[in-house]
């Protein structure tokens, strides 16, 4: 059968050509600023008004807050007999299995009122480093406990026996290097401990979304895992005194594994009690003494270790850089508007001049 030249001619042509709508041929309404003189002068005015008072109110709350960093890496320990007065870094350097005790006076030059925090804080420790925060595995973390271990996790996974592979739990870089140090706190002025809670100090979203427990005992449950490398503690034993804060559900665990984003950090280590008495209205100013078990080595990475007394205010702890900021940036606008409007006062057009324009007018 052969095709009429005319059954080819009436055939529809395929085209390229869009088709005649307003958004495909750009036909749609637009706005486009125009920058003049009478647009541009009071913005740069109103944003150095408003953003001066801003910055200023952040300072004050920031001013607000009290805050005492004491720095314990290189504290010495306390059993002269044993370790000859050395530091404590150089006591686990020999034998990181051997516990070194220290103590450091602090004095607090004015009243911490309120709600008084301790946090830790490292320096030169690249949380943010791609390989560490993927060595993790979520799945055990939620309370899926399986013989086999995410990839992830590697070298971290796995702990050898004898016979074979025990899966590490929780596995990964991130809780393997669990900071261990044991900070408590000693009021001269009181005679008493400084009352610390290990509780309330991770993310409620992180506690009840990402960190469950197994099912059953815990103790059951763990002992076919082997705990990671550098643990002196299986993870049901992370807090002796609460069993609720074990496992995968104790909030020290919780608030490591939440990676920093910069390698100076600080982290939240406890809450003050202030239900005690002589702690209801805060730490007093006066006389104390910092006890610590050190354990986390940091000289391996040429790092320094804190422990800071921190209070709160309405937006959160001690930060002055967003308060400077703001006065920075509203002192830049309030300049450069007098700047444009002397250079608009003296060398602008008059209204007459830019409305008369011939084709004698000289082009500028």
């Amino acid at each position: 059968m052969s095709t009429s030249t005319n059954d080819i001619n009436s055939s529809p042509t395929k085209t390229k050509k869009p088709s005649d709508s307003a958004f495909k041929q750009q036909r749609l309404p637009a706005w486009q600023p125009i920058l003049t003189a009478g647009t541009v002068l009071p913005t740069f005015f109103v944003i150095g008004i408003a953003f001066i008072p801003v910055g200023i109110g952040l300072l004050y709350f920031s001013d607000e807050v009290r805050e005492i960093t004491i720095d314990y890496t290189n504290c010495k320990s306390n059993n002269s007999a044993r370790d000859g007065g050395t530091k404590c870094a150089e006591v686990i350097a020999r034998n990181p299995v051997l516990a070194c005790f220290c103590e450091l006076n602090i004095e607090l030059p004015t009243d911490f009122f309120g709600n008084v925090y301790m946090y830790y804080g490292l320096t030169n420790f690249y949380q943010n480093h791609r390989r560490y925060v993927k060595s993790r595995d979520d799945n055990q973390l939620l309370g899926e406990l399986t013989s086999i271990v995410s990839s992830d996790c590697e070298p971290f996974a796995y702990a050898e026996s004898n016979t074979s592979k025990i899966p590490v739990v929780p596995c990964g870089a991130i809780a393997n290097s669990l900071f261990n140090d044991e900070l408590s706190l000693f009021s001269l002025k009181n005679n008493a401990s400084v009352p610390l809670l290990r509780t309330g100090i991770a993310w409620p979203s992180d506690k009840k979304i990402k960190f469950k427990n197994p099912h059953g005992n815990l103790t059951e449950v763990f002992k076919n895992y082997a705990k990671p490398k550098n643990w002196n503690k299986t993870i049901y034993e992370l807090d002796p005194e609460n069993d609720d804060n074990n496992g995968f559900q104790n909030e020290d665990l919780i608030v490591w594994m939440r990676t920093a984003a910069l390698p100076t950090f600080r982290k939240l280590y406890r809450r003050i009690d202030h239900t005690k008495p002589g702690f209801r209205d805060g730490l007093a100013a006066g006389n104390y003494t910092l006890s610590v078990k050190y354990s986390f080595s940091v000289t391996a990475f040429e790092g320094t270790k804190r422990m800071i007394l921190s209070t709160t205010s309405l937006l959160g702890g001690k930060n002055p850089f967003l308060g400077i900021a703001y006065i920075v940036v509203g002192c830049v606008c309030l300049v450069l508007g007098m700047a444009l409007l002397v250079i608009h006062i003296k060398c602008s057009k008059s209204t007459n001049d830019l409305i008369n324009v011939n084709l004698s007018t000289p082009y500028r």
